[in-house]
């Protein structure tokens, strides 16, 4: 049987296209779903080791895997403290239980067929794909209307060429960022639907949402709200939006206040849902809801109009809270020592350049792809006010880049829009424009495929520059690389489960330990911890500072203080690292060189494998001050 020829294939291609587009245009959701699925099992398969031996790697997914467990087993829904961190108080933990609910959801499910490790292993793998599948479609969504009815496909495959974004939807990644940043591109898409009425539900509810897990987004919801009340200004008709997104905010951020406060968080507090944000929020939806109903006609009537509303809002949250206006509620000291060694909450400009380039990399794309885009809708003012919105976000979003990279995220997901829309017009260009068009084009694509490649990409370029030009990085002292590789190798292996599941033959008990440890010590043993990286516990995790950073006849009475029974350091560990740079006389350093008090017992338990840790009892009844240099 002989090949069908080039132009027959071109024929049915012809054919067919019509039909495949047509479909896909009209199930384009139920496509996103299917891709969603094979996005979901490759990325578990991928990640099964990591799935197989529960590796919760960053805190915050620790204490939320240990949260989710202390629910299950009895703890109160509105109960929200953290009694294995400094017992018998416990820490005070500022997060709700909405995110709670899907990773409890999908435990209970799969313990009707497997064991209990097993299930909890599946759903904290799982978990975070969920909002990965609301963060596509509503990226679908956001190319359709800007893009037309195919600017879908390339707008729902964008995430995975932002990997620092991409990780925070990555098996095990069980924390609540992945829900809010999902939320933040949902109420992008209701602020530029073109149905006005579900456009303002839907980013008026996915606000609320985002608040009710935390208020780590709440500078771009505000700057959502804003460009809507901005865009009620100078279009008319606008109100229709400006009134169910006043309604839908203030209502629903009410209702999740009943529902998921914690008894903590009905205090007048900043950092999470409270009366202070449901007043503010509150007072907002009800200011939108009478100038969308005021009969105002002109532009500077309503700007006018606009501004005292808003001034009033503003004048009431300053006058009744001022405390809010600064992201954290710590001492100068808490932040001198703890918080400004923290590298998401530095700006790029001090970040490394292997990271910098990378994370840049789609939001430069967008940010040409927006100022294209905007010349291409320079005649359409629907188009242009639904591109500059989605550009003041971008913009908004990378300029935050220069306050603390933990906006990272954020910037690469909302470049993607304008980024998916010049690819989606260069690849238009390829197959329909003329010859030196689909060579302009197809330059257009490869560059965009390069930056889309830019992780894996740029250390292979920077080491091919370097060996063409005979140019060298600049050099490092060995002791530097050693202590680089020691900490990489101590900030894995200290937090295996293998090697903490050796502290169970041990009864339950207080462990003083690192505040970085903290939340993976109780997560992977029944033994509880000091403290975990939370602001609300500025306390005692300035009592682990000064106890690490102060002699060692200090350090058994902050132990004391706290009932720890034993101690335990991982040399090497990047938070001890602070310690020993900090402190060259303090209690961790002499330990790290072997300095012992007396009153530090190790402790030998059974295991066949090298543990990266070293354990010690505190016997707080031998006498104090004597040193004896042990070998390590």
């Amino acid at each position: 049987m002989s090949l069908p020829s080039v132009d027959t294939l071109r024929t049915r291609v012809r054919q067919w296209m019509p039909i495949l587009t047509a479909y896909s245009q009209r199930h384009w959701k139920w496509l996103t779903l299917l891709i969603w699925i094979v996005i979901a099992v490759a990325m578990v398969t991928t990640r099964w080791p990591a799935i197989h031996w529960l590796v919760l790697s960053d805190t915050d997914d620790n204490i939320r895997y240990v949260q989710v467990k202390d629910w299950l087993a009895g703890q109160g829904w509105y109960d929200l403290r953290q009694y294995r961190l400094d017992p018998p108080g416990g820490a005070n933990i500022h997060w709700s239980r909405l995110v709670d609910l899907p990773i409890a959801g999908l435990i209970l499910f799969f313990r009707a067929f497997v064991d209990q490790g097993l299930a909890d292993r599946l759903a904290c793998g799982i978990a975070p794909l969920l909002p990965l599948l609301l963060l596509m479609l509503s990226l679908g969504f956001i190319g359709r209307r800007l893009a037309g009815p195919n600017g879908w496909l390339l707008a729902i495959l964008a995430p995975l060429a932002t990997q620092m974004a991409l990780g925070m939807y990555a098996p095990m990644r069980i924390d609540h960022h992945g829900w809010q940043l999902a939320l933040a591109l949902t109420m992008l898409a209701g602020v530029i639907d073109e149905n006005r009425l579900r456009g303002g539900l839907m980013a008026g509810i996915s606000s609320a949402l985002s608040i009710a897990i935390g208020m780590e987004m709440i500078v771009y919801l505000a700057a959502g709200g804003a460009l809507i009340a901005l865009r009620w200004v100078f279009r008319p008709g606008a109100e229709r939006r400006l009134l169910p997104y006043g309604l839908s905010l203030a209502g629903a951020t009410s209702l999740l206040y009943l529902l998921f406060a914690s008894y903590a968080n009905r205090a007048m507090v900043c950092d999470a849902i409270s009366p202070i944000w449901v007043a503010v929020f509150g007072a907002a939806g009800a200011g939108m809801v009478i100038l969308s109903l005021a009969p105002l006609r002109a532009w500077p009537a309503r700007l006018a109009a606009g501004a005292v509303v808003g001034g009033a809002v503003a004048l009431f949250f300053y006058l009744n809270w001022p405390q809010c206006l600064t992201p954290y509620q710590i001492s100068p000291e808490l932040e001198r020592l703890w918080l400004a060694n923290i590298r998401e909450a530095k700006p790029i400009t001090v970040q490394a350049q292997s990271l910098v380039v990378p994370l840049l990399a789609v939001p430069v794309a967008g940010l040409i792809g927006l100022l294209w885009a905007v010349w291409d809708s320079r005649r359409d003012t629907e188009r242009l006010w639904a591109w500059a919105t989605v550009g003041l976000m971008m913009v908004f979003s990378t300029a935050l880049l220069f306050w603390q990279l933990r906006a990272g995220p954020a910037a690469q997901l909302l470049a993607i829009p304008p980024a998916a829309w010049a690819a989606h017009r260069l690849v238009a260009a390829i197959l329909t424009g003329p010859r030196r068009v689909k060579i302009a084009a197809g330059t257009g694509v490869a560059l965009l495929a390069a930056i889309a490649f830019a992780y894996p990409l740029y250390p292979q370029v920077v080491a091919l520059y370097q060996g063409a030009t005979g140019t060298k990085p600049r050099p490092w002292r060995p002791s530097a690389i050693a202590r680089t590789d020691n900490i990489k190798k101590a900030n894995g292996r200290c937090r295996t489960l293998p090697a903490l599941e050796v502290l169970d033959q041990l009864p339950p008990a207080t462990i003083f330990t690192m505040v970085d440890l903290g939340p993976r010590l109780i997560a992977t043993t029944h033994h509880s911890a000091l403290a975990g990286p939370y602001h609300r516990n500025g306390a005692t995790i300035l009592d682990i500072h000064h106890a690490f950073d102060g002699p060692a006849d200090g350090f058994r009475a902050i132990a004391a203080q706290h009932h720890a029974a034993y101690l335990l350091v991982c040399p090497w560990f990047p938070e001890g690292t602070i310690y020993q740079s900090r402190s060259p006389r303090g209690f961790y350093a002499g330990l790290m060189r072997g300095d012992v008090p007396r009153w530090l017992v190790p402790v030998k338990l059974e295991t066949a494998m090298t543990l990266p840790y070293q354990l010690y009892r505190i016997d707080y009844s031998a006498p104090g001050g004597e040193k004896v240099a042990q070998q390590r």
